[in-house]
């Protein structure tokens, strides 16, 4: 079973990441941080399917750290630590740099979830990574957050995600094969919101809803297609 559009056009690599300039760019704050090999704990913070876990995952390749991750829907204080317990194994058996602790949706922890990183992080242990769609000055504890740099991560411009758009339907392995032509987009972007993961997923329901091979992306039959699916779920 073949992955969905936007985890299949995923980045490889930090200079295939889309926008974010101020952050990876030649002079950005995080690609200095990298050519430093100095990674502090960081909270990403920015809106839905900007590429928070991509950023750091490419963090964790760049500077050759093992790489471990929780999500906070899932995740309790038991879990936590467990994979603080595994992170330190690993940094003592195979490695001197700090582990990556990677936590999604961060501001969904508690306080004694929050409070159950501290210790490794004030240690050294891990170097923490948390994404978040929500203000951390409002979610994140006091004393977790003065341990973090917050980075925040910019909504996608038009252009990004036009340019998402053609990235996908020539590099991806399936979507390159069909004859695609980007006549319309509007409909694309507005329902997508600047959501970059909803908009390859919408982008590929579309095409794959076409029995041709040579498709012309037009307003109208994004929004006929999109409808139905909508449909079929009510």
């Amino acid at each position: 079973m073949k992955a969905p559009l936007a985890e299949r056009l995923r980045p490889k690599q930090l200079s295939d990441y889309l926008s974010q300039t101020h952050l990876i760019g030649e002079k950005g704050t995080i690609s200095q941080m990298i050519k430093r090999d100095l990674i502090p704990s960081i909270i990403l913070w920015g809106p839905p399917g900007i590429g928070k876990t991509t950023l750091a995952n490419l963090i964790s390749k760049e500077t050759k750290r093992s790489f471990f991750t929780l999500s906070a829907i899932s995740s309790g204080v038991k879990d936590v630590r467990e994979v603080i317990q595994k992170a330190k194994q690993d940094q003592g058996l195979f490695e001197q740099k700090n582990p990556i602790l990677f936590i999604d949706e961060i501001h969904r922890f508690s306080k004694s979830q929050q409070d159950s990183l501290l210790g490794a992080v004030e240690k050294g242990w891990i170097t923490l990574i948390g994404a978040t769609t929500e203000n951390p000055s409002f979610e994140v504890i006091p004393a977790l957050l003065s341990r973090c740099q917050v980075y925040v991560l910019n909504e996608f411009s038009k252009e990004d995600l036009i340019l998402l758009l053609n990235r996908a339907k020539s590099e991806d392995e399936y979507l390159s094969k069909k004859d695609i032509t980007l006549k319309e987009t509007t409909s694309l972007l507005r329902l997508s919101g600047g959501d970059a993961r909803k908009l390859l997923n919408m982008f590929e329901l579309v095409v794959n809803s076409v029995d041709d091979e040579n498709i012309i992306i037009t307003n109208d039959l994004v929004e006929e297609k999109i409808q139905q699916k909508t449909a079929r779920y009510d």
